[in-house]
């Protein structure tokens, strides 16, 4: 892959500054942009058109969040993958991201390659989520969270013209599982299990598979606190 180009969004200069070296250093990494907020992140992103948005989740005025909720949004800016920058993986504002569009998130204690390695695979169009955390964080959070009947509609009606295989596919995709386990789960083939994604992806209107899992749980398909 070449030719990557990122935005850089954080309010402290002196985190912009070594995100900046570090995503230079690389030949297929550039630098597109920054932004001190929110608000400056939708025009950046907007006006340049990167590949990946390298997202601080919390920031004065526009935060992480409504921002990514933004990019979204607008057609001209939701091509952009969206990778959030937090401090804590239990912060709660992380799944609001989620259900807002990103792409994943990786920790600001991350090492450099894997931070690195993490911008190249929500640009190559996946989904940055590890299965672990993946349980335990939205669980936690979707647990924690008002019911809201109008969300809670709106994902059911994007399941109704899923398979039973679809479903169950899409269910442990929610319960953390990769593709390679999905596949020994259910007794198939990987490539019959990437074909199950993608038509998962195009029937529910998802980009990726983080937005599978948020569909999975407002939904009712999956319940917070499960166990395998």
């Amino acid at each position: 892959m070449s030719g990557i180009r990122v935005v850089i969004v954080d309010d402290h200069d002196l985190i912009r500054a070594g995100l900046r070296l570090l995503v230079d250093s690389e030949p297929d990494l550039t630098v597109a942009g920054e932004a001190g907020d929110g608000r400056e992140a939708v025009e950046v992103v907007a006006r340049v058109r990167p590949d990946v948005v390298l997202m601080d989740i919390q920031m004065p005025g526009t935060d992480g969040v409504a921002a990514t909720r933004l990019l979204s949004a607008d057609p001209r800016t939701a091509a952009a993958r969206v990778l959030v920058l937090t401090t804590y993986d239990t912060d709660e504002h992380v799944f609001g991201a989620l259900a807002a569009g990103a792409s994943g998130f990786v920790l600001k204690t991350t090492p450099p390659p894997e931070l690195l390695t993490a911008i190249r695979t929500v640009a190559a169009g996946e989904a940055l989520l590890a299965p672990s955390v993946t349980r335990r964080l939205i669980a936690e959070y979707t647990a924690a969270r008002p019911v809201r009947p109008d969300l809670a509609a709106a994902a059911a009606r994007l399941l109704d013209g899923l398979t039973a295989r679809e479903r169950e596919v899409l269910e442990l995709v929610a319960r953390g599982l990769s593709n390679p386990e999905i596949a020994a789960r259910l007794r198939v083939g990987p490539a019959t299990v990437k074909t199950h994604m993608s038509r998962l992806l195009a029937k529910t209107n998802s980009r990726d598979r983080a937005q599978l899992v948020v569909i999975a749980y407002e939904s009712g398909l999956i319940r917070a606190g499960f166990r395998d």
